[in-house]
């Protein structure tokens, strides 16, 4: 692949490492101008250093305040937007129901739904004036939990439908104007999604699960662990014109876990 964002001008949200950070380097490979709004100073830093041509704002894209600085940045250094993408994401370890504590349902019920649902509204919001204008691409980011049971606990799983909705719902909504598409990765090496704070699990990381390599590949028709790099390509595909007649869709890089018996 060479060159199929040339000429695009994108904001990457959550893209201090994993998957977004992917998207990241994905893009500037085919051509693409990025510019990322991140939560963590630090994974910001580290993407200053080795993308110093990234114009990277901190912030929590939880907020209506961060997406809105993240456009204007975006738009200021580049001059328009053409492409949205959202990979922001926080996990539940696996959580049933019956294993909450009930003091903590409310609580980790809005957690979640504000990094992993939340953000994607006020990130579209934000950028909706300047897509429209261009014509431009969403590409949210949805799971293999938004299709498939046990791929993660009860808030986790509700929340990715939720994503999924939010595409379906969007894609009608915005259309012809913008187009709405999502990726629904399998699990991912190398990620940093971390656990929800409000259960005590945010200092653990599920990239860092023992044996995850071969987990991964064991649990998929194809036998294959992917890396943020591998669902990368996915979000290319969908960010450029060659998938124009493509919206409300999702690409699903997860191994065939859709075919297992």
């Amino acid at each position: 692949m060479t060159g199929w964002l040339e000429g695009k001008r994108a904001l990457v949200v959550g893209a201090g490492s994993g998957i977004g950070r992917a998207v990241v380097d994905a893009f500037r490979a085919e051509g693409a101008r990025v510019a990322v709004l991140e939560r963590d100073p630090e994974k910001c830093r580290a993407l200053s250093e080795t993308a110093p041509d990234v114009p990277v704002v901190t912030g929590d894209a939880a907020t209506r305040a961060a997406n809105e600085q993240a456009v204007a940045t975006a738009v200021e250094v580049f001059g328009g937007l053409d492409v949205l993408v959202n990979c922001v994401g926080v996990f539940d370890f696996y959580q049933a129901l019956a294993d909450l504590d009930p003091d903590l349902v409310d609580t980790a019920f809005d957690e979640m739904f504000s990094v992993n649902v939340k953000t994607h509204l006020h990130a579209v919001k934000a950028a909706l004036p300047e897509l429209r204008k261009t014509k431009g691409s969403i590409v949210l980011t949805e799971s293999t939990s938004a299709y498939y049971p046990g791929r993660g606990g009860v808030l986790y799983v509700a929340s990715k439908f939720a994503v999924r909705g939010l595409v379906t719902t969007l894609a009608h909504e915005l259309a012809p104007e913008v187009r709405v598409n999502g990726v629904a990765p399998g699990g991912t090496l190398g990620t940093d999604l971390r656990g929800l704070g409000s259960l005590g699990l945010d200092a653990r990381s599920l990239g860092e699960t023992p044996g995850r390599a071969a987990e991964l590949a064991g649990r998929v028709p194809l036998r294959v662990a992917l890396s943020g790099a591998d669902h990368a390509w996915s979000y290319v595909f969908l960010a450029s014109d060659r998938s124009r007649g493509i919206t409300g869709g999702a690409v699903h890089p997860d191994g065939g876990i859709g075919i297992k018996g």
